[in-house]
């Protein structure tokens, strides 16, 4: 399995793009970006799903385009379902986005799989940022959305927010291997090792 990452927006949001063996999921577009599409088809890939780790508009801007152009599902969490309709919500209001309206085509619980060439990511329902938070798992990577940053964590006064749930969600992170490399929404990768020892919120759980 890999992964290639693109930078989109304002808010300098991670695009993934991860691939396996002819097919790809495609995990947050924050953007309309023909740089993705040209990159699918360089690599001969086509788009199973497209993901969203959260509901807010820098991470779902694109997705109306890139359901029209690949024909992929649409997929989130199921408490982060409202956020593709309600501009308030997905904060597209407060920053003045118009984000096109595309609801979702399957809605994600806590350790659903999807799959990807012949491996699958496992859904880690990470609450917290949003309500309706995930993470991507697996074959030694994790998709971290807006939960767990280099150095650094999700925000947590956005409505539907929780300071509490974060916490929690971040616990249940620092369990996986060390050696697993994290892929946040914004940002570089690290590491869980890293995060572990440098990380001053993980450091204090």
């Amino acid at each position: 399995m890999q992964i290639e990452r693109f930078v989109f927006n304002a808010y300098s949001t991670n695009c993934y793009v991860i691939y396996d063996q002819g097919e790809a999921v495609i995990v947050d577009p924050g953007d309309n970006s023909e740089k993705v599409l040209a990159f699918l088809e360089q690599e001969g890939l086509r788009a199973v799903a497209i993901v969203n780790t959260h509901g807010h508009c820098d991470h779902i801007f694109g997705n109306a385009w890139f359901k029209e152009k690949t024909g992929a599902p649409l997929c989130i969490h199921e408490d982060d379902a409202a956020f593709l309709v309600d501009s308030r919500l997905n904060l597209g209001t407060q920053v003045r986005l118009e984000v096109a309206v595309s609801e979702a085509d399957r809605l994600l619980k806590d350790g659903d799989e999807i799959a990807v060439g012949s491996g699958s990511l496992q859904v880690i329902h990470t609450p917290g940022h949003t309500p309706g938070g995930i993470c991507l798992y697996g074959h030694g990577i994790l998709i971290s959305g807006d939960t767990l940053f280099k150095s650094s964590v999700g925000r947590w006064d956005f409505p539907g927010s929780d300071e509490q749930a974060l916490l929690k969600s971040l616990k249940r992170l620092t369990e996986l291997p060390p050696g697993t490399k994290v892929y946040p929404g914004h940002g570089f990768s690290t590491t869980v090792a890293r995060e572990l020892e440098l990380n001053p919120f993980l450091r204090s759980l």
